[in-house]
C-alpha cells in the first residue's frame, strides 16, 4: 500500500491533479478573509494578527504541496486525505475574522488538526517501517505536536498572551525545516533525503501565486460593483487591474523561471527548494494581499488624500512584493537586481510624498514603478539572449548571463555565499 500512495520514478514530469487545484479554491477563500481581517483593522495589531493568521494559512498550504509532491494523488487515500485537509482549511478559513475573538480555539484546532493528520498519514500509512520517509514524516510530526501546545494553549486565552503563544507556536514551526527537525538521540537528517518532482513543485507554488494574484481581481470586481462608475472610480479599476497584471508579468517571466531553475543542479536542492519556496514565497503572497487591500482603499475613495494607515498599505504592497522578488534572485544566484534596488525606495519615497494627493494617484504611480520594472526585465532579458548567441568569448558570456535575466551587480565580495543545505 505504502508504496503504491507514492510518486513512481517518472514524478518529476508529472502535473498538478485537479483535485490539488479543488484543494487551492479553498487557499483562495483563505487569502480572501486575511484580506477582509486586515481591512477592518487598519492598525499596527490589526496588521500583526493578519500576519500571524496569514503564516498558519501559509504552513498549512505548503506542507500540504510537499506532501502532494510525494504522494499519489491519483490514488484513493491520497485523495481522501486531500479531501479532509481541505475540510480541515475551510473551517480554519472560517475562524479567521475572529481567530483573534471568540473563534480562537477553532482556529487552533483545525490548523493543528491539518497537520498532525496529514502527517500521521505520511508517517504510519504511506511510509514503510524503517524507511527514510518514515523517518521524516514522523519527526515533523513530533515537531508539529509539540507547537501544538502553544496553538491550542493560545486558543484557550484572551488578549496579547494568545498572540504571544502563536507567535512561539509559529517560531517552532518555522524554524524545525531549518534545523531538520532534530530529535534528541536521533541521528540528523540529511537535508538530500528529501526528494523533489520539480515540475510538480514549481507548478503548485505558481498557482498558488496566481490564485492570490485571482483574489486581487477578486476585491477590485466587488468593491467596483457596489460604486457609482464615475471618472475616479472607472480611473482606480483601471489602474487596479493593470497593477494586478504587473504582479503576474514581474513573477511569471522573471521569479518562477529562476525559481525552478535553481532546482536544476543536485547539490543543495532541498535547501534552495526550501528557501525559494517554503520561506520566500509567504512573502511574495503577503505582498499581493497588500495590495488588494490597498486596491480597494483606492477605489473606494480615488480623489480623496489616505490616511496614514491607508497609505501604508498602499505603498507597503508593491514594496513587499519587489523585495520579496529580491531576496529570492540573491538566494537562487547570489546576485542582486539593479532595477529592484532603485524600484523599492523609489515606492517607499511615495509614501513620504503621498499624504497630501489623492489616492488615485499615489497608486498610479505605484503602478508606473511596477511597469517600468517589468519593462526594464525584458529589455534586459533581450540583451541576455543576444549575449548567449555571441560565440566569440565565452567567457565573457558566463560573467554576463545571469539567471534572472536583468541587470546584476555582483555582491559575491560583499555578501557572504549563502549555505545550500
Amino acid at each position: 500500500m505504502s508504496g503504491r500512495l507514492r510518486r513512481r520514478g517518472d514524478a518529476g514530469t508529472q502535473r498538478a491533479a485537479t483535485l490539488e487545484l479543488f484543494y487551492d479554491l479553498v487557499f483562495v477563500f483563505a487569502v480572501t478573509q486575511v484580506s477582509h481581517l486586515l481591512l477592518g483593522h487598519l492598525t499596527w495589531a490589526g496588521a500583526g494578527q493578519a500576519a500571524i493568521v496569514l503564516l498558519a494559512v501559509w504552513w498549512s498550504w505548503n506542507y500540504t504541496t510537499w506532501a502532494t509532491n510525494e504522494l499519489n494523488p491519483e490514488t484513493d487515500p491520497v485523495r481522501l486525505l486531500l479531501i479532509a485537509l481541505m475540510l480541515g482549511s475551510l473551517l480554519m478559513a472560517i475562524a479567521v475574522p475572529q481567530a483573534f475573538g471568540e473563534r480562537g480555539l477553532l482556529f487552533a484546532v483545525a490548523y493543528l488538526a491539518i497537520q498532525v493528520g496529514r502527517h500521521a498519514f505520511l508517517t504510519f500509512v504511506a511510509a514503510d517501517r524503517g524507511s527514510v520517509e518514515r523517518e521524516q514524516a514522523g519527526r515533523i510530526l513530533v515537531w508539529f505536536l509539540l507547537a501544538g501546545v502553544f496553538w491550542i494553549a493560545g486558543g484557550l486565552v484572551e488578549g496579547g498572551p494568545r498572540a504571544g503563544l502563536w507567535l512561539l507556536a509559529l517560531a517552532l514551526d518555522y524554524t524545525a525545516p531549518r534545523i531538520l527537525f532534530p530529535l534528541p538521540g536521533r541521528p540528523r537528517l540529511a537535508a538530500g533525503s528529501w526528494r523533489i518532482a520539480t515540475e510538480h513543485f514549481t507548478e503548485r507554488f505558481g498557482l498558488v501565486v496566481i490564485a492570490a494574484i485571482g483574489e486581487t481581481i477578486i476585491l477590485t470586481g466587488a468593491t467596483t460593483t457596489g460604486r457609482d462608475l464615475d471618472a475616479g472610480t472607472v480611473a482606480a479599476f483601471i489602474s487596479a487591474f493593470v497593477g494586478s497584471a504587473a504582479l503576474w508579468w514581474l513573477y511569471f517571466t522573471s521569479t518562477r523561471e529562476l525559481s525552478q531553475r535553481s532546482l536544476d543542479g543536485e547539490a543543495g536542492r532541498t535547501g534552495r527548494a526550501r528557501d525559494i519556496y517554503t520561506y520566500g514565497h509567504v512573502a511574495i503572497v503577503a505582498g499581493i494581499i497588500l495590495v488588494a487591500v490597498g486596491d480597494e482603499l483606492v477605489i473606494a475613495h480615488p480623489l480623496d488624500p489616505l490616511g496614514r494607515a491607508q497609505l501604508i498599505v498602499v505603498i507597503a504592497g508593491p514594496v513587499l512584493f519587489l523585495l520579496a522578488q529580491l531576496a529570492l534572485h540573491l538566494r537562487a544566484t547570489r546576485h542582486l537586481g539593479c532595477t529592484r534596488l532603485v524600484a523599492i525606495p523609489a515606492c517607499a519615497a511615495l509614501g513620504l510624498l503621498g499624504g497630501s494627493l489623492p489616492a488615485l494617484l499615489v497608486e498610479a504611480a505605484l503602478v508606473t514603478v511596477l511597469i517600468a520594472v517589468a519593462l526594464r526585465d525584458q529589455v534586459d532579458r533581450g540583451t541576455t539572449h543576444e549575449v548567449s548567441g555571441d560565440k566569440q568569448d565565452p567567457g565573457r558570456d558566463a560573467r554576463r548571463i545571469a539567471h534572472d535575466g536583468q541587470a546584476l551587480v555582483d555582491t559575491r565580495s560583499f555578501v557572504a555565499p549563502l549555505s545550500a543545505r
